[in-house]
């Protein structure tokens, strides 16, 4: 992976650590220092829960924000809950580059066959994930990394789904999901080792 280790989030956490005031950007006041010197900290994804949002920035700009469908059984990060883990992760692997709009995959792996958008608010007969997938791993030991709370062996991932209609509020059973066109453009700007931030509230700074 590539190091960044002077991007912004880098000297907001060394500004915080030594009491100087800082911008009000949302970075995490525990975040490991190791995590932000050893990967991409350029590009920043923070999905916030409650807003239902992801936003997208680079090199401290806010680039864009999308609607999203975290877990419809709320924030947790044990393994089996089926609910969206909270904290610092990484993109660890990017999957799909090639993969056309809505191809399904299963197990990570293209089926070849493709799903049809589901644009009424409700669930279809199987959770698939389409098109991209962004697969994260947990920064922070006990919390999203380790033992019965790993966020990348429980397969925690941004990924496109067929059920639209549901996007903007929580109904995925532990995943992000976002539209399908929506994460083909995330994917494209997303490298891997940057840095994604889950929380179950912040305010989107530079958002009007």
């Amino acid at each position: 992976m590539r190091s960044r280790p002077y991007g912004l989030f880098f000297w907001l956490y060394a500004a915080a650590a030594i009491g100087m005031t800082t911008p009000e950007f949302p970075v995490p006041e525990d975040a490991p220092p190791e995590a932000l010197e050893r990967y991409r900290t350029d590009v920043v994804v923070i999905v916030d829960i409650s807003r239902q949002e992801l936003a997208h920035y680079h090199d401290g700009k806010l680039v864009k924000v999308y609607p999203v469908s975290t877990s419809e059984k709320g924030v947790g990060n044990r393994e089996g809950s089926l609910q969206t883990p909270t904290g610092l992760h990484v993109v660890r692997e990017k999957i799909g580059q090639q993969a056309p709009l809505l191809a399904i995959f299963k197990s990570r792996q293209p089926t070849g066959e493709l799903a049809s958008i589901e644009t009424a608010p409700r669930h279809l007969d199987k959770d698939l994930v389409t098109t991209r997938i962004l697969w994260l791993s947990g920064l922070e030991p006990g919390v999203n990394q380790g033992g019965n709370v790993d966020s990348y062996q429980r397969y925690i991932y941004i990924h496109g789904t067929p059920e639209e209609g549901l996007i903007g509020q929580p109904a995925s059973h532990g995943c992000v999901r976002m539209k399908n066109r929506d994460i083909v453009e995330l994917f494209s700007q997303i490298p891997e080792g940057a840095l994604v931030w889950i929380v179950e509230h912040s305010r989107i700074p530079g958002k009007t």
